[in-house]
């Protein structure tokens, strides 16, 4: 990890990220940063809590001259999505984070870099350990599973936070002012096939690579235009679904990211090799020139390959990748209500096909629930007309816009003040924070979200804006100063 990282302003702040950026993190692993966190509270001499969940309370009294004013929670996730290149050495259930710096960004070197959420968490750190800052009671909050599950969210039970006011520290715009959310649900459909074993010496078999795509965030970058390579790799096998045999395909990772790569291995007969190929690398040059704009680094690549031993009987294959070519991906409704805010989306994150099994895996968000079941139920219809078996888990709600928020009329002329009258964007997103699901066992509580720049997140060209940082930690630091007094 680069000493540069340490160097940077705020100190405070970059230095509490390193030092988080040090401790392996993923989702459903946190054991190790649960101790960090439980550690360096209690090192502090604060109160310092663990959950049932796992999730860290630590909590600190208000600065002198600050009794008065209104409770305040802090809240970040301590889980990070996992993603690198294929290319990068790397095992996150071992390593640090391996940072950098380019110009005004911090950067990973073919990892995600964990800024979403870890640059919440390091604000958070550098708060409870100054002597110098003013603040209110606070309650610092770090859940888990925020990534793949909310887990840690809705493990938290009601009547353990005496906060009147809650801090997101999870939106990914300096400018922005989150005041609601999408919920999700995911939708994973399951099939099986009996396997044709291959033992004609007429057959050749290929791979077939869809790569240099640049992923992202399936919420907040679902609108852009963004390659997924399931929907891409689906379009090409569908293109010579009548002379080929699937062997295998195993295409994206995590459900929250936007598939950046998918691998293939199918079988074909030798006489008909030169046709498919040339099908094939036509259409790969439509879909390029489709997508030169938003993926110009995206490639196709068909590599020979030895023999499978089996591959998909062809009503299975053909019923798989009709499937996949129905089912919607992107953006599904824009919002009525909130100009240029999509409503409801869905991500097809996870295709797996081997050695009989059929596994489909997609993110379904909206902020409208009854939109978020329409959409699901279409997935539904449309795998459950294969033969597959789908189920519905990891629901959660959206959290619904509070526009005579007490903390909203604080923070807008805060945000004006230091930005030269500019004014903030005030508005819900496209993700899924932790806010709605919270606001279930704490309907009270008036909550708020907002971050520094972080772009690219969820994939490995995820990258925090050193600029951003300096003027959002000035923020957060005005912020509690002017947390409202007790009623």
């Amino acid at each position: 990890m680069s000493q540069d990282i340490r160097s940077l302003e705020p100190k405070a702040l970059w230095n509490k990220f390193a030092d988080l950026n040090a401790v392996p993190r993923p989702s459903k692993k946190e054991e190790r940063v649960i101790k960090f966190m439980t550690n360096f509270g209690e090192g502090l001499g604060l109160e310092t809590i663990e959950d049932e969940v796992g999730n860290v309370i630590i909590r600190k009294p208000a600065t002198k001259g600050m009794e008065d004013r209104k409770p305040i929670v802090m809240q970040s996730h301590l889980d990070m999505v996992h993603q690198k290149n294929n290319d990068t050495v790397f095992d996150f259930d071992t390593q640090g984070i391996d940072m950098f710096v380019d110009g005004d960004w911090v950067k990973a070197k073919g990892t995600t870099l964990g800024a979403d959420n870890g640059l919440g968490v390091a604000t958070i750190m550098a708060i409870l350990e100054s002597d110098t800052i003013a603040h209110p009671d606070l309650e610092a909050l770090f859940t888990i599973d925020e990534e793949t599950g909310m887990t840690g969210a809705m493990g938290l039970k009601g009547g353990l936070l005496k906060g009147e006011i809650l801090l997101n520290l999870d939106t990914e715009e300096d400018d922005e002012i989150g005041v609601g959310c999408a919920g999700g649900i995911d939708v994973t459909a399951t099939g099986s096939y009996n396997q044709e074993p291959i033992t004609n010496e007429d057959y050749k078999a290929y791979t077939i690579e869809v790569k240099g795509l640049q992923g992202g965030h399936s919420g907040m970058q679902i609108h852009e235009g963004l390659g997924n390579a399931n929907k891409i790799m689906n379009r090409l096998l569908y293109a010579v679904v009548e002379d080929i045999k699937v062997a295998e395909i195993d295409g994206g990772s995590l459900r929250n990211a936007i598939p950046r790569e998918s691998v293939a291995t199918v079988v074909l007969k030798s006489h008909k090799e030169a046709m498919i190929l040339e099908v094939l690398g036509a259409l790969s040059k439509t879909i390029k020139k489709e997508y030169k704009t938003m993926e110009p680094d995206l490639k196709m690549v068909f590599k020979e390959t030895d023999l499978p031993k089996s591959a998909m009987p062809y009503e299975a294959q053909t019923q798989l990748l009709k499937a996949l070519y129905a089912a919607h991906n992107g953006v599904y409704r824009m919002s009525a209500d909130i100009k240029d805010l999509v409503e409801t989306s869905n991500n097809i994150a996870r295709v797996i096909v081997k050695d009989g099994h059929i596994k489909v895996g997609c993110l379904t968000r909206s902020s409208v629930e009854s939109s978020k079941m329409d959409l699901a139920n279409a997935l539904k219809a449309t795998f459950e007309l294969a033969g597959c078996e789908v189920e519905f888990s990891g629901s959660y709600p959206g959290w619904a816009p509070n526009m005579d928020s007490t903390i909203l009329k604080v923070m807008v002329p805060i945000y004006e003040q230091l930005n030269n009258g500019k004014k903030p964007h005030v508005a819900a997103c496209h993700a899924g924070l932790e806010c709605g699901i919270l606001g279930q066992n704490y309907p009270d509580m008036d909550m708020i979200s907002f971050g520094p720049n972080i772009k690219g997140a969820h994939s490995p060209d995820e990258r925090a804006q050193i600029s951003s940082a300096q003027k959002y930690w000035e923020f957060v630091l005005e912020i509690l100063k002017n947390i409202p007094k007790k009623d």
